[in-house]
């Protein structure tokens, strides 16, 4: 029996720790490599395998520290029976509890785009949950994910964008423009993951040298900012251009 939704939803919020501290580049990879755990006996012939081959091969995908929770179970399950059961493990039953790892996989996913607000990655992962089906849910962990997050971060570049200053935020923009002409989904979560950051701390450091420029400015603020550009962190030149500024002059 497959999972339900529900039964995803609370697998799925048991591992928010753990999805909230990775990006949603490595949690795809994470999700596409727990469903495509030890494949090497796809396809072989199980037939023509001997026994001891036959217990060699689960052993593998057992060893593989790729392979998913109900794989593993299945597999484990086998080596403890006969070796019927064990032909039937990588003729049939790995598949299905490969589906059932694929299901913990795309809800994982779900979950974290939810938080994320990321509405393509909603919007096709709930396909494939709705459609339930092997290949529904292998596809969407091998090419619709990525494609998915490629259009939510298209949309949050150009909100970037939308919210950038010509004058201040050069940089910004510059790069934002560059990942969305590449048009990658490498490139644009590239962008997003730290080449805004990057940029803006380029911007911010632009900004504060112009404060400092300004030959009438107190001596007060010129050594706030000098303080800051000395700590030289993105914190500490962010937390100067948007409150430390004022408070010095204030």
């Amino acid at each position: 029996m497959r999972p339900t939704r529900a039964a995803l939803t609370l697998v799925a919020t048991a591992l928010t720790p753990a999805l909230l501290l990775a990006t949603p580049a490595v949690a795809a990879s994470s999700a596409t490599t727990v469903a495509t755990a030890s494949s090497d006996t796809a396809g072989s012939g199980v037939d023509d395998m001997s026994d001891d081959d036959v217990r060699v091969a689960i052993a593998r995908i057992i060893a593989d520290p790729a392979t998913g929770k109900a794989v593993y179970a299945a597999a484990q399950a086998a080596l403890d029976g006969t070796i019927e059961d064990q032909r039937y493990f990588l003729e049939t039953g790995r598949w299905i509890a490969q589906a059932e790892d694929d299901s913990v996989a795309v809800a994982r996913i779900l979950f974290l785009a939810t938080q994320n607000g990321d509405k393509a990655v909603i919007r096709e992962a709930n396909k494939a949950l709705d459609a339930n089906t092997p290949q529904a849910l292998r596809a969407f962990l091998e090419t619709g994910y990525r494609l998915a997050q490629a259009e939510d971060d298209s949309v949050a570049i150009f909100r970037i964008l939308a919210n950038a200053d010509e004058k201040t935020d050069v940089a910004v923009i510059r790069e934002a423009h560059k990942a969305l002409e590449i048009g990658t989904p490498e490139a644009l979560r590239a962008y997003l993951e730290t080449g805004y950051a990057t940029a803006r701390f380029e911007d911010d450091r632009v900004r504060v040298f112009r404060i400092l420029a300004d030959p009438d400015i107190s001596d007060a603020l010129r050594a706030a900012a000098e303080a800051a550009l000395e700590e030289g962190t993105p914190e500490a030149l962010r937390q100067f251009l948007e409150v430390g500024q004022y408070e010095v002059d204030g």
